[in-house]
């Protein structure tokens, strides 16, 4: 684990190397989905719009905690909502466990794209149904998803998706549509 000036360091000279090149990121997407304590408070500090790393939700963007302290032996102490918001994610909805060789028990990798589609689409189907207003984040990697049979697949998933009436956008004009924190 980093110390806090390291993970400081380290996301400033990330920072600065995208800004050299003319990009300035709105939202954030840690590595394996792992934050740490300090990882939110950063993303404030620097004036990110939204995190897309936690898993505690489906479909619903939120602001998590800052700041929770939990123990053994007090009840759970709530930390302050969070400046910028979350769009959950899921692992069943990133393409590199699925395809991907892993060699873990827990992730199979190397799945047919028709399997993948079948899962896309079911949560897709599933939200539209019974969360209205819901955002389905999809975590495309292109060196996973870039390979032709992949792409095929991504297509049919944008197809079905456009035919029930999705719209699809970036991150960051979804969150600068929603209410600015207290």
């Amino acid at each position: 684990m980093q110390s806090e000036s390291e993970e400081r360091a380290d996301f400033e000279r990330g920072l600065a190397t995208l800004e050299r090149v003319g990009v300035r990121p709105l939202g954030f997407r840690s590595p394996d989905a792992e934050l740490s304590e300090r990882t939110l408070s950063l993303l404030e500090q620097h004036g990110f719009l939204y995190d897309s790393t936690l898993m505690t939700d489906d479909y619903r963007p939120f602001r998590p905690r800052v700041g929770d302290r939990v123990s053994r032996q007090e009840p759970l102490q709530r930390g302050r909502q969070a400046r910028v918001w979350e769009f959950p994610m899921a692992f069943e909805l990133d393409d590199w466990p699925h395809f991907q060789a892993s060699f873990s028990p827990y992730r199979r990798g190397l799945s047919p794209p028709s399997a993948v589609l079948e899962i896309w689409q079911g949560e897709f189907d599933w939200m539209h149904g019974r969360e209205g207003g819901g955002v389905l984040t999809v975590c495309l990697h292109p060196q996973v998803i870039g390979r032709g049979h992949r792409v095929a697949m991504l297509e049919q998933f944008v197809g079905h998706c456009r035919d029930a009436g999705a719209t699809f956008e970036r991150l960051g004009d979804v969150a600068r549509r929603l209410p600015a924190p207290d």
